[in-house]
């Protein structure tokens, strides 16, 4: 089956990765309230928690995604998955709000995480697989905005929801789900061109590991370890920048949170150019461009004084008041779009179609373990300077440039001639 790209069909399959977006927002945003306020846990346990999600995809996106590669259903192969995981997403999710007691809490959140780890990288693995090699970083442009757009419902819509009914929001977000994956189920035909090579010498999971390892030219290797330090440097920001705005530059809580939509915003702005770009350029040139950009802006917060950093611009209307970090923030967020929208394209492109499950899996398990373990390491070393919010400005331009050395040594992953 010749593959073609179709800007409607990216859409369309966009609207998995929807559904993924709204169900993770809406959890990031309100469970927590409830850990804390009506299950009275403390700080550290709801940190905890909420790390719990990070730990189940580390273990099972990996997996699930070698055995989507070897699936042979008349559905397809990654679609079964989707079929299956996303109702009883849907369904975990909205009996959270309903939890009176942490043990059906607890109950219902786990079947949450283990649901939709096991849908969310064959889900993300269709898009390689019904898009041709050199059109791979446009659509995963359209992927990322869709997720993006998810992002903004989730906050904007459900925290008005929140406010009527704490309900309400998890509801909208299981409706949401399965109309979005009914839609990806209903519009997208998988190809059937994998069949070709029988199922019995797919190599799993583990044999394609290995393979890694063994293989002389290290790309993918380096790629993957290269993924792992570009995230832990962004994750660890992401989840500290809050306290960094409260004690470091004096912000309230409200305006120091509201700081990262800036962030957020330009990188759904960017995430189409970006992948345009990739394909224009070349995706290695484009994100070693965007991992520039990222460690510039994050060292310039480190440089700058709080007072300058605080200086109020100029009041965007509905937006709200822009400080000098948020333009710094916004460069950042053009950056990440630059980085990530590339990424994916890249490590898929580095093997053959066949695997593509397998390295998608990789890939959510090298930034898997760094949304795991970035917190952690930049949390022990607040602690261990006294609070020094700002030192971690300075050390994350440091992975970032370890980052910058491991792409200088890949080359494989652009686009493939088709």
């Amino acid at each position: 089956m010749q593959k073609t790209f179709s800007f409607p069909r990216i859409f369309l399959l966009g609207f998995g990765f929807f559904g993924v977006s709204i169900i993770w927002s809406t959890y990031n945003a309100f469970v927590p309230i409830f850990l804390n306020q009506r299950f009275g846990l403390s700080a550290g346990l709801v940190g905890f928690f909420m790390v719990l999600d990070n730990i189940a995809g580390l273990l099972i996106q990996p997996p699930v995604g070698a055995w989507s590669d070897r699936m042979r259903t008349k559905l397809g192969r990654r679609l079964p998955f989707i079929a299956l995981g996303a109702p009883l997403s849907a369904l975990a999710f909205g009996f959270i709000p309903l939890a009176q007691v942490l043990p059906l809490f607890v109950a219902s959140t786990m079947s949450l995480i283990l649901s939709m780890a096991f849908w969310r990288t064959p889900v993300i693995a269709l898009m390689p697989d019904i898009t041709p090699s050199k059109y791979r970083s446009q659509a995963n442009g359209i992927i990322n905005f869709m997720g993006g757009l998810g992002a903004v419902v989730s906050y904007f819509v459900g925290s008005k929801l929140f406010a009527m009914n704490e309900a309400y929001p998890f509801w909208l977000g299981s409706v949401l789900v399965v109309v979005a994956c009914l839609m990806v189920l209903i519009f997208i035909k998988e190809p059937r061109d994998y069949e070709e090579k029988p199922r019995e010498e797919m190599p799993g999971l583990i044999q394609s590991v290995r393979g890694l390892f063994q293989e002389k030219e290290k790309s993918a290797l380096r790629l993957l370890t290269a993924i792992f330090l570009w995230f832990v440097s962004y994750n660890a920001i992401e989840a500290f920048f809050t306290l960094y705005g409260i004690h470091h530059l004096g912000l309230s809580p409200s305006e120091s949170a509201f700081q990262l939509t800036f962030l957020s915003l330009f990188f759904l702005f960017i995430s189409l150019p970006s992948g345009f770009l990739g394909a224009r350029f070349g995706r290695k040139r484009t994100i070693m461009s965007g991992l520039v950009l990222l460690a510039l802006s994050i060292f310039a917060l480190f440089i700058l004084k709080p007072e300058t950093l605080t200086i109020l611009l100029t009041t965007i209307p509905v937006v709200g008041k822009l400080r000098l970090i948020g333009v710094i923030l916004m460069v950042a967020g053009t950056a990440w779009a630059l980085i990530n929208i590339n990424s994916l394209p890249m490590i898929v492109d580095m093997t053959e179609d066949a695997h593509i499950g397998t390295y998608t899996g990789l890939y959510y398990f090298a930034s898997t373990l760094a949304a795991i373990s970035g917190p952690i390491v930049f949390g022990q070393l607040i602690v261990n300077t006294q609070n020094n919010y700002n030192l971690m400005m300075l050390v994350s331009p440091i992975f970032i440039i370890l980052a910058i050395l491991l792409m200088g040594g890949i080359h494989k992953g652009e686009a493939k001639v088709d």
